[in-house]
């Protein structure tokens, strides 16, 4: 792998990471993660076995036009229809009643009305009461002398802990005394939301004038289980009866919600009302008492016109007893959430963004880039989600917004590099490779190595036959023209085959097969190469003549061996070129065709290269270069086939044989039967003539060439 590439991604990830936290330090994210967590809370949303044991009574708009329908009543009801619904809930041996409904005012039905309340209240017991906390001081000069709150039980024996982080509460609104002091328990029921006004945390605890007050669930637990319910306050959460709390560091917990309004069973306080009348009247009631057996008792407002009905992730419009619903059920479970801690949210959120700009860095094409972002998009939220169930609030929308940013910094980062790359290889290239074979590369440039590499290559020489002697005859503009028309097509040929035009010197061709790209076939490639351009040639050769006056005929010699291949010349200039000896064999064999009368001529070596490959080829000869002591065998490749050419070939293969022997007179009969039509087979003729009249003391059968 690329270091330089890990390194660039990782930078880029690193930068976008850390500009994610600066915008959720600054708290810019906040909205986005808001609408994660909506999604969170709805998802995970579902009743468990201890939301069973929870009841709502809802003074519900029902519970109000039967009230006025019936008896007349607005609202607020007399206090000593609470006598009856705090009756019925005895009956049906509800394990405590906790009433989301502030007295802090005298009864509107007078004195006795209050004292039907403070009544009840003494007979119905365990009764939580409520009272508002405010932000704002009211002058009550602290605590009102005349309400006397039970003490709560406290782990140390310490009546008024202050637990770091605790929410406190300059003023509030109290019930009046004399009903105050006949509750079991007095329970705040201000929670303030979050920033977007939604209602995610509810306080366990909090504080006013040094006294510390629980919450309505909470305080419903430590009224329905008061020998049990030992309560311990630290500075990561308030533990009860073995339950721990986790609190923010405003001291207040996160809420794991059940469901939509409606989630608890709910019983509408008209009919418990009717209910309770006719149990009275031995009448069978609308509800049955038994629905309350057992069950913490929550009675609150509902109607809309109470008031009471607050935003939560789950639903718009959620009545705020069900919200201490939730959180005595969050108690009753022990699964509160919890926020993910500062250096684990950090760690996450770099660790991501780097993942993303490391592997968008390596992304070379467009679905490549779309699959990373296809990957990693919902992977950083997934994992989110996945701690929501482990009871964490781990923050989606930093870690996601870092992975946003880091996957558009890589992409603009290739967009930059590899556009760079791009154009430096199509500018290095354009001139040798075919445009094909240019888009393999750009598309994937690891496949390119721009240095010097040792290669085995197919190297192809081409010249055109007499080629000065028609030169001299031309013009400038003639000739260049001749020159155009001539390279081009056979230009076009070569890299059509996928060959890398090393030069061009005059009217003479220089190409290669198996470099910048790893071609297994390049050996085949480079002979159907120099086949397709002596057709070509033989095509065009009467348009030649008939517009420059001359016919025109290559010679090709193609050999495959080892050879240094890249990028030579200086820093600002260079060509993508060949060194190595067996790139002066095919030159050599490309001059050996003048020898011969051949056009095309391939080395033993290229002929081992082409594998399997059906190419009709024949034995030329052996010869030795200039340069070079070891003898090679040349073929020629042929273009031709059918009946008298297998006879004429058997023929110039049975003269080439007795050649070898030093059988002479027998070689130069055989060669002779084909000579009118085949230059080679004229050229033996002639070099057996002479050996006949001057037999070699010491004869191998190779030829030896003195010229280039």
């Amino acid at each position: 792998m690329p270091t330089g590439r890990v390194f660039q991604g990782a930078a880029v990830g690193l930068a976008a990471g850390l500009f994610a936290l600066f915008l959720w330090g600054q708290g810019l994210l906040g909205p986005l993660e808001a609408i994660t967590w909506q999604w969170r809370a709805g998802l995970f949303a579902k009743p468990v076995a201890t939301s069973a044991s929870i009841r709502i009574i809802a003074l519900d708009q029902q519970s109000l036009d039967w009230g006025k329908r019936e008896n007349g009543l607005s609202w607020p009801w007399p206090r000593e229809v609470y006598d009856v619904i705090l009756a019925f809930c005895r009956r049906g041996q509800a394990k405590v009643v906790a009433l989301d409904v502030l007295f802090s005012e005298s009864s509107l039905y007078g004195v006795a009305d209050d004292q039907a309340l403070i009544n009840a209240l003494g007979k119905h017991r365990p009764v939580v009461g409520s009272l508002a906390l405010s932000t704002v001081d009211r002058g009550e000069g602290g605590w009102p002398d005349d309400i006397h709150v039970p003490a709560l039980k406290l782990a140390g024996g310490s009546a008024r802990p202050a637990p770091p982080r605790a929410a406190s509460f300059a003023g509030g609104s109290f019930p009046v005394p004399e009903i105050a002091n006949s509750f079991t328990l007095l329970a705040n029921v201000t929670s303030i939301p979050d920033g977007d006004g939604v209602f995610r945390r509810v306080p366990p605890l909090t504080y006013f004038a040094g006294q510390p007050l629980p919450s309505l669930g909470l305080a419903a637990y430590l009224a329905a289980n008061p020998a049990s319910a030992g309560l311990a306050v630290g500075p990561d959460g308030v533990t009860v009866a073995g339950k721990i709390i986790p609190i923010d560091a405003n001291g207040a917990g996160i809420l794991r919600y059940r469901g939509p309004s409606g989630t608890y069973r709910t019983l509408s306080a008209a009919g418990i009302v009717q209910s309770e009348l006719r149990l009275r009247s031995g009448e069978k009631p609308v509800i049955d008492p038994l629905e309350l057996k057992d069950a913490y008792v929550f009675l609150g407002l509902t109607a809309p016109g109470l008031f009471d009905l607050r935003p939560t992730p789950i639903d718009g419009v959620y009545p705020g007893v069900e919200i201490h619903a939730t959180m005595l059920d969050n108690l009753l479970n022990g699964d509160f959430l919890r926020d993910a801690p500062q250096g684990v949210t950090a760690f996450l959120t770099l660790f991501f963004a780097v993942l993303a700009g490391v592997l968008m860095r390596f992304c070379r094409t467009a679905w490549q880039s779309l699959l990373v972002c296809f990957l990693l998009s919902p992977l950083s939220v997934l994992v989110g989600f996945a701690a929501y169930p482990a009871g964490w609030w781990l923050p989606v929308a930093v870690i996601a917004f870092g992975v946003f940013l880091a996957l558009g910094g890589g992409a603009i980062l290739n967009f930059v590099v590899e556009g760079r790359q791009r154009r430096y290889i199509k500018r290095a290239f354009q001139q040798y490779l075919h445009p094909a074979v240019i888009e393999q590369l750009v598309s994937q440039p690891e496949r390119l190595n721009l240095g010097g590499e040792k290669r085995q290559l197919t190297i192809f020489f081409a010249d055109l036959q007499g080629f000065s002697s028609i030169s001299e005859q031309l013009d400038p503009e003639t000739l260049t023209a001749l020159l155009n028309d001539f390279l081009t097509a056979m230009t076009d040929i070569i890299q059509g085959e996928g060959g890398t035009i090393d030069k061009y010197e005059g009217d003479a061709i220089v190409a290669f097969w198996n470099a910048p790209l790893v071609q297994n076939d390049h050996a085949l490639r480079g002979v159907r190469a120099a086949i397709a351009c002596q057709l070509k040639l033989a095509e065009l050769r009467p348009d030649f003549r008939s517009r420059y006056g001359h016919d025109l005929f290559m010679r090709i010699g193609i050999n495959t061996g080892p050879a240094v291949v890249g990028n030579l010349g200086s820093r600002h200039h260079f060509n993508y070129t060949m060194l190595g000896d067996a790139v002066n064999l095919a030159a050599r064999i490309e001059g050996i065709n003048k020898q011969f009368g051949t056009y095309t001529l391939i080395s033993e070596m290229t002929l081992a290269a082409l594998s399997d490959a059906e190419l009709p080829v024949r034995e030329i000869s052996r010869v030795t270069v200039v340069g070079r002591s070891q003898p090679i065998r040349i073929y020629e490749p042929l273009v031709f086939s059918g009946e008298a050419t297998g006879k004429w070939l058997a023929c110039f293969a049975g003269g080439l044989a007795f050649y070898y022997r030093g059988r002479f007179a027998e070689a130069g009969d055989a060669f002779a039967a084909i000579a009118a039509d085949d230059p080679p087979a004229a050229v033996y003729v002639e070099q057996c003539r002479r050996l006949s009249a001057d037999p070699p003391a010491h004869w191998d059968g190779v030829w030896r060439l003195t010229a280039k």
